[in-house]
């Protein structure tokens, strides 16, 4: 899966991609470059993003940050174009959606998108089960915790696979409950979505653990940020994981990639495809000798 940010300000590639020519050009290239799917979002939940929250859950911390938060409209302004372009250049091209918001799952799905890829696992729109119970499409849940302004105040997960696993068996019930058959469902453990660099790690290291919930698994690790606290040489530790920018992650983000795929991924998001596929390519010689 690899992934075009049609935003301004995405922690890895934030404006390069916002114009349109640009970000049909690049989902073109990663589709030549060996993508079997492009995940297309115009919103970023990047670390400290306002989103459009309107779980009641949520309502306190989402009164205060809905009004900096990109509009269903404006998102809608943002992909929709370049879904139905790179569907008219690519009619065999899978397309997947990378929002929480009902509206633009509806309109991206009518403008050919066959996945729609929910980062909040349902938690932020109260009509997105019921929506995408509706679609014919696939659905990725992933797993967040809070929103991305507070996750550097959350607390320390003790057992972060435990609390994965009970949180997305509660999403896929929400899911089955609405409508959505079993079999369009993929799971995503959110690595770096509320998530501290030392909680990923044992996440990453136990995810075949979320095997016995019964669902194909997709793994985003690319260009993360625990990616680059690891790549750091000893001592360096303390230091801000800014010192390796988000680009120049690549070497770290391929190990993880490999190592999720040896873990039970069935999917990869990635930012460098044809890397990502040789290095994929190995995992899955050796997966099939194993």
């Amino acid at each position: 899966m690899g992934i075009v940010n049609v935003t301004p300000d995405s922690f890895s590639d934030g404006g390069k991609f916002l114009e349109l020519h640009d970000a049909v050009d690049h989902a073109l290239r990663l589709l030549d470059e060996g993508a079997d799917i492009v995940d297309i979002g115009g919103e970023s939940t990047r670390p400290g993003a306002a989103v459009s929250v309107e779980h009641p859950l949520l309502a306190v911390q989402a009164d205060r940050v809905r009004k900096s938060s990109v509009t269903a409209d404006e998102e809608l302004a943002r992909v929709i174009p370049v879904i139905a372009e790179v569907k008219r250049l690519r009619p065999s091209a899978v397309i997947s959606v990378d929002t929480y918001k009902a509206s633009v799952s509806q309109a991206a799905v009518d403008n050919g998108a066959e996945i729609v890829n929910d980062v909040s696992g349902f938690q932020w729109d109260p009509s997105m089960a019921e929506t995408c119970a509706g679609l014919d499409c696939g659905l990725v849940l992933m797993h967040m915790r809070g929103l991305p302004e507070n996750w550097r105040l959350l607390p320390t997960l003790e057992d972060p696979i435990t609390l994965v696993r009970h949180e997305l068996g509660l999403a896929v019930n929400q899911a089955e409950e609405a409508g959505v058959a079993r079999g369009r469902i993929v799971l995503d453990p959110g690595f770096g979505f509320g998530k501290s660099f030392e909680e990923n790690y044992p996440l990453l290291a136990h995810l075949h653990e979320l095997a016995c919930l019964g669902f194909p698994l997709l793994a985003g690790t690319s260009r993360k940020s625990f990616v680059g606290w690891a790549m750091k040489g000893p001592g360096q530790e303390s230091s801000s994981h800014t010192d390796i920018p988000a680009a120049e992650r690549l070497s770290g983000s391929l190990a993880a990639m490999v190592i999720s795929i040896l873990k039970g991924a069935h999917l990869v998001r990635v930012h460098d495809v044809k890397a990502s596929v040789e290095a994929a390519r190995v995992a899955d010689a050796i997966l099939s000798r194993s």
